[in-house]
């Protein structure tokens, strides 16, 4: 009777290490957790992301660390992106960090992900499905806020630039609870209004939780339908 083969430590550790690394599942994943046992080297960062139910030993090498605008320390939630892979010395499983976002704007960043990746697959970004711009618009739609810096920014550079320019103004809302309904109702309303040759869609600045209204499915879709050049 043939002798069964014995492994060594280390051929069962590559052997798990094929599997894990060969796995596309594992691989460009988010994980979200509870950051903890953070150890800051000059070089390195170590920690674990932990839930209730489970530990998930990280490192986030030097070349990834220089674009992290994070400053972790124990109890952050947060949201990492990277793989698993395996460190064959120890015969641990871990992920190798590439990205770290706050919980908050992680969330919302993979939601406008999931969105563009839905939307670009239904042919929303096709290059035929761009209308071109005029090249002097008699007439310019604006949907924007009442108030704030951006509506007098957006006037004066258009009375400059076209001193004959009709301005057509779309009021809405531009973040907050129920902004990208109002956002996606202006752009509506000013296609049916049906006098203009452009559109300008826009606010001034903000963290991406202010912006988030110009990222729903809604105004993108209010984008996708409408018969008059749009720019954003």
């Amino acid at each position: 009777m043939p002798l069964p083969h014995v492994y060594s430590v280390a051929e069962i550790t590559a052997c798990i290490k094929r599997l894990i690394e060969g796995s596309r599942d594992l691989q460009e994943i988010w994980v979200r957790g509870e950051v903890s046992n953070f150890r800051p080297s000059s070089r390195h960062l170590y920690f674990s992301l932990k839930d209730e139910n489970a530990l998930l030993s990280c490192v986030m090498f030097e070349s990834r660390k220089k674009s992290l605008r994070l400053a972790l320390s124990d109890g952050m939630e947060v949201v990492a992106r990277g793989n698993i892979g395996v460190y064959g010395a120890r015969s641990r499983y871990q992920l190798y960090v590439e990205e770290i976002l706050s919980v908050g704007r992680g969330v919302l960043y993979l939601k406008f992900e999931q969105l563009k990746e839905e939307l670009k697959k239904a042919g929303y970004f096709d290059p035929e499905r761009k209308s071109p711009l005029p090249y002097l618009p008699r007439a310019v739609g604006v949907v924007t806020s009442a108030t704030g810096a951006a509506i007098r920014d957006i006037i004066r550079v258009l009375e400059d630039r076209f001193p004959n320019l009709r301005i057509v103004l779309a009021f809405c809302r531009v973040q907050g609870e129920g902004a990208a309904e109002e956002i996606a109702q202006a752009i509506q309303d000013l296609n049916d209004y049906g006098e203009v040759d452009v559109i300008i869609v826009g606010r001034g600045g903000g963290s991406l939780e202010d912006l988030f209204a110009f990222n729903e499915r809604g105004v993108a879709e209010a984008i996708y339908k409408s018969r008059i050049p749009i720019v954003s």
